[in-house]
């Protein structure tokens, strides 16, 4: 069964003069997925974001957006947490929030109980007749959150989500956003936290210059910048394993050796001959896959993750 698209962008380019921000951009995002638009600043992902939200108009190429060209009513279906926040300080939680609520096509009842069962999410109830300002900025980033998601769109567009949160404070938009993703819903994130996207997104896009670096899966794109070589954890002189080419210990603080394989070699056929050795013992043992930190750095900067392995 295929999935069903929430965004169709198709080789959309934009400049500011000649100054090229995006060029020939193709990309899907699913409903029921998070997916991860990554890069550098000034790559060209608010550009990109603003476009699919109809804020710029491409200069050639072409947007679906929930099954076709954006309209008012397909704005309604849609929340939107810019990095540029934005909230009416002077005013009451829950009034900001009911108003906010009422522009999205919510009566004001309905926006009221669902404003309040967010803040109580939230562990913010009893700031609910605090004026914004009173707030901190983490707790004001937990309400722009609530007011994002409070009218039960189908797609969210959300910029730096955790910025300003604390461990605690991220765990729960982390959990709200995955639940958002089992519903059906479509997250879009911008974000430079790497790890961020390795626990969370399904499929991400990596741009740098306004051109497309990589898209596909999480684990599709790791493994391409797999090195040809394991990581192993233990004891045992693993310079005398017949498939090991060379072996250097890990500095960048991950502990173990990494164990580069000749050519050919499967990391299969070093394992199992660990196995057969009496005088070798494992506690771990992985393919050298890349983080996304690491490929970030190599798509972006140009470095080797060789390096980044084994220390610099």
């Amino acid at each position: 069964m295929s999935q069903s698209v929430a965004i169709h962008v198709e080789n959309i380019s934009k400049s500011y003069g000649t100054f090229r921000a995006v060029s020939e951009l193709t990309f899907k995002v699913f409903k029921g997925e998070v997916f991860a638009m990554l890069g550098p600043n000034g790559a060209g992902k608010s550009t990109t974001i603003r476009m699919i939200l109809d804020i710029l108009k491409p200069d050639s190429g072409k947007i679906e957006v929930l099954g076709g060209a954006l309209t008012q009513a397909t704005k309604e279906r849609i929340g939107y947490l810019p990095e540029e926040r934005g909230l009416y300080r002077g005013v009451s939680v829950i009034e900001m929030m009911v108003y906010l609520g009422t522009l999205k096509g919510l009566s004001p009842a309905d926006a009221r109980r669902r404003s309040m069962d967010y803040l109580t999410r939230l562990d913010l109830a009893e700031y609910a007749k605090k004026k914004v300002s009173e707030l901190s900025k983490g707790m004001q980033q937990k309400v722009q959150f609530a007011v994002t998601v409070l009218h039960d769109p189908e797609l969210i567009i959300i910029d730096e989500p955790f910025s300003g949160l604390d461990p605690v404070n991220t765990l729960v938009i982390k959990d709200l956003l995955l639940d958002f993703r089992r519903r059906g819903g479509a997250v879009v994130m911008s974000t430079h936290l790497m790890h961020q996207v390795e626990e969370m997104a399904d499929r991400l896009l990596m741009i740098s210059r306004g051109q497309q670096k990589l898209y596909g899966t999480v684990a599709a794109v790791r493994a391409q910048y797999a090195l040809p070589a394991v990581i192993v954890e233990g004891q045992g002189e693993w310079k005398q394993l017949e498939g090991v080419e060379r072996v250097e210990h890990s500095e960048n603080g991950r502990m173990g050796d990494v164990l580069f394989l000749k050519p050919g070699v499967q990391p299969d056929h070093v394992l199992g001959e660990i196995a057969r050795r009496d005088d070798m013992h494992i506690r771990r043992f992985e393919l050298a896959v890349p983080s996304l930190n690491d490929i970030f750095i190599q798509v972006v900067a140009g470095e080797r993750y060789e390096q980044s392995v084994v220390g610099r």
